[in-house]
């Protein structure tokens, strides 16, 4: 009969599911599947981790040969890749989760999410786990320098975070999804039910102990990258939006505003209407007209943005759907 390991045992040589969310990924896989293989296949023969270890590659609804390769990779080395296909597509935040909770339920005694483009350097896995054995909760990858991004994404990812920061959102600088979370932060994480999902914010909320481990990010050798330009600031605005309320407070500020902008005004109509100088000049008319016009209009969208999340929350629908396991 099994025994079931203590814990201590577990954190010498914890089974470690590697959770890999795809999305149109027939390109890059068959350059991900070996070197992942190579590398866990070290870590188990070094016994840094457990021989049941494995690959968990989550399909998020991808309209490629995805799905078939995962099930090539399977059949190939069924101890090693595992696959879980969703019947839709989701989004990368919820087909992250499906694959940590699919971890979970079966067994994992920590996870280390990762993308599939293995821009996240593989060879701190070593890291991620001494660290986990040295009794962190939470080890969170964390990019030495941004030298290789363009001035561009470098400038807006510094503004992103000093945002956050500002809207007193708890996010890791420098930090994606590249991670390792214990059995006990998973069961943490899954007693979040929200839809609108941000885990760069939910997970540094859970506590726990945590240790940073830092490494160079690298370049995509295959395929094209799945956040561009509007989805990364689409992502942005959802992680603001999903851990601060202070653009409401944004808002009613600047309501306060126009109102003493407008109040100055009257008094420089009535001054002016004293001095016998009450010609009002077309452009300063239009200059306020455009002014409150766009505030207003920025206080809606902001509005609007609260509104449709907890239209979404009300709903409560479900955020992933699994069609297959392998």
């Amino acid at each position: 009969m099994a025994t079931q390991r203590t814990s201590v045992e577990q954190r010498q040589q914890p089974n470690i599911f590697f959770v890999i969310p795809c999305y149109n990924e027939i390109e890059q896989l068959p350059i991900t599947a070996p070197v992942l293989q190579k590398k866990i296949s070290a870590l188990k023969s070094s016994h840094l981790i457990a021989e049941d270890s494995r690959v968990l590659f989550v399909d998020d609804g991808s309209k490629d040969g995805t799905w078939q390769y995962i099930r090539q990779l399977n059949k190939t080395d069924a101890s090693l890749f595992h696959g879980v296909k969703l019947a839709h597509n989701r989004g990368h935040q919820n087909a992250l989760l499906a694959g940590l909770m699919t971890a979970l339920s079966q067994g994992c005694d920590a996870a280390i999410s990762l993308d599939a483009d293995l821009q996240d350097d593989i060879n701190v896995f070593d890291e991620f786990v001494k660290q986990y054995v040295s009794g962190a909760e939470i080890v969170y990858g964390v990019r030495s320098s941004r030298n290789k991004d363009t001035w561009f994404k470098r400038n807006t990812a510094e503004a992103f975070y000093a945002l956050n920061a500002w809207m007193g959102a708890e996010t890791i600088r420098d930090h994606a999804d590249y991670r390792l979370m214990g059995r006990a932060a998973l069961q943490a994480l899954s007693e979040y039910g929200e839809v609108n999902l941000f885990l760069r914010g939910i997970v540094p909320e859970l506590g726990f102990s945590t240790a940073v481990v830092t490494y160079e990010r690298g370049e995509r050798e295959a395929g094209e990258s799945k956040y561009p330009l509007k989805k990364m600031i689409s992502f942005a605005v959802e992680g603001i939006t999903s851990f601060s309320v202070k653009p409401l407070h944004f808002v009613t500020g600047m309501g306060m505003l126009s109102i003493l902008v407008g109040i100055g005004m009257f008094i420089y109509v009535i001054v002016s209407w004293a001095n016998n100088n009450v010609v009002s000049g077309w452009g300063s008319i239009m200059c306020s007209l455009w002014l409150i016009g766009g505030l207003l209009m920025l206080s809606m969208g902001i509005i609007g943005e609260y509104v449709g999340k907890i239209y979404l929350e009300a709903k409560h629908r479900p955020r992933y759907a699994i069609e297959t396991e392998i």
